[in-house]
């Protein structure tokens, strides 16, 4: 049932809100870094960033990373308005809209708040198909001169909703891990063919990162340079992403990095 008055909208996200803190302060979550800096609490942290990560995973980084001055891209359907007041307690600003299918105004609001903070977005949300990358993203990158940051979550053995994304629960007390890229240039004045081509790739390096995230926190262990990772407040991301950034690699460079292979037309369309 929709819940429609402001009322019961509010007392669910304050109820939802103290729930996430508390069910997520008992995970022991780490993390892998391509480069750590892309981390806006990093102390070298610079730069706007474009955070991307798929959307039944959206429990991890609303947990870890408020209070970043991070703008996070919401629907408009009323199905949002409790996660955008949710959003909004834990410490992350929120647009209303689509970057890609007739959000003028979203846009507007998207290009005004990366020119001070990063963004984060879903790009499989909000009615997916689950894990199936939306073109929004790679258009706001491309338009925005903003690299991207693929970030891959996994869970051990989580609980499982039945619903579109499979959106994953995880259990009190378990290991969460989180596997992040480089940030990623994506090249400007994209036509639409080299639009399909860096969605198709920016999917492909999303989903190595996921499941590459779910396999550790199976597995568990540590990994060489990784760390424990907690939920802080970055006083550098408030005025640093405001700063110019670091161009970030190319897509390609970064599978390289991954040992993700291509079929070699695809390489060359990826590169033109």
């Amino acid at each position: 049932m929709k819940l429609q008055s402001a009322f019961a909208i509010g007392g669910w996200s304050l109820v939802s809100t103290a729930v996430i803190r508390q069910w997520l302060a008992t995970l022991r979550c780490r993390a892998e870094y391509g480069d750590c800096t892309v981390d806006p609490v990093h102390p070298d942290f610079q730069g706007a960033k474009i955070y991307i990560f798929w959307h039944e995973n959206i429990l991890f980084p609303l947990f870890l990373r408020g209070h970043c001055n991070i703008s996070m891209l919401l629907s408009r359907h009323t199905d949002a308005d409790i996660l955008d007041r949710v959003a909004r307690m834990m410490g992350f600003g929120a647009v209303r809209g689509s970057s890609y299918h007739g959000g003028s105004a979203a846009l507007r609001e998207l290009v005004q708040r990366a020119k001070t903070g990063s963004l984060t977005m879903t790009p499989d949300g909000p009615r997916g198909p689950r894990r199936r990358l939306a073109a929004g993203c790679i258009f706001l990158a491309s338009t925005l001169g903003i690299p991207l940051v693929a970030m891959g979550f996994g869970y051990d053995q989580p609980w499982r909703a039945g619903t579109w994304d499979r959106f994953a629960i995880p259990r009190p007390g378990s290991r969460g891990r989180a596997v992040v890229s480089r940030a990623v240039h994506i090249p400007p004045d994209l036509d639409r063919q080299a639009l399909e081509w860096h969605r198709a790739g920016v999917e492909r390096l999303l989903n190595h990162l996921s499941d590459d995230a779910e396999q550790w926190a199976c597995a568990g262990g540590t990994r060489p340079g990784d760390r424990a990772v907690r939920p802080q407040v970055s006083r550098t991301a408030r005025w640093a992403a405001a700063l110019p950034g670091p161009r970030g690699v190319s897509l390609l460079e970064e599978f390289e990095r991954l040992g993700i292979t291509l079929h070699q037309p695809t390489a060359d369309r990826l590169t033109a």
